[in-house]
């Protein structure tokens, strides 16, 4: 299996998340990144990813047969209803909330929602406030 296109922003080349239920997590993961736009765009064996996300098993070979501890891991929305969406999917999915969608005080244009993946790991949806892109993501070809 080759990669032949990402989209990458910057910073993070890609988190890597090792889950103790693939299948759980990967419903959970396909329901909220549909409503954010982001396709689950390849899987291998014990894993599968989409753009900068990993989810594995412990027992693939990337993952050395650990689990990943607790992480808060924050995607953006293009805007509020898109925050809720992606809180009530999550929910649909097997998640448990953990900060209803809201303003938040980080700043005055924080719109943010926050619940627990089956593994407990604090996944976020957060849109800034109006803002222009340059670009919907960068296109990185092999």
């Amino acid at each position: 299996m080759e990669t032949m296109e990402l989209h990458r922003g910057r910073l993070i080349d890609h988190v890597q998340l090792v889950v103790r239920d693939l299948d759980a997590s990967r419903r959970f993961y396909e329901a909220v990144l549909d409503v954010l736009g982001v396709p689950v765009s390849g899987e291998g064996e014990g894993f599968f990813w989409a753009d900068e996300l990993v989810v594995s098993s412990a027992d693939s070979e990337a993952a050395q047969g650990a689990l990943t501890g607790r992480v808060h891991l924050a995607f953006q929305a293009k805007d509020e209803a898109m925050v809720r969406a992606f809180h009530a999917a999550a929910l649909a999915a097997g998640g448990s909330d953990n900060g209803a969608p809201g303003l938040r005080p980080y700043h005055p244009t924080y719109y943010g929602a926050f619940v627990l993946d089956p593994d407990g790991n604090n996944i976020e949806a957060v849109y800034h406030g109006p803002a222009q892109r340059s670009a919907d993501s960068v296109k990185v070809t092999f």
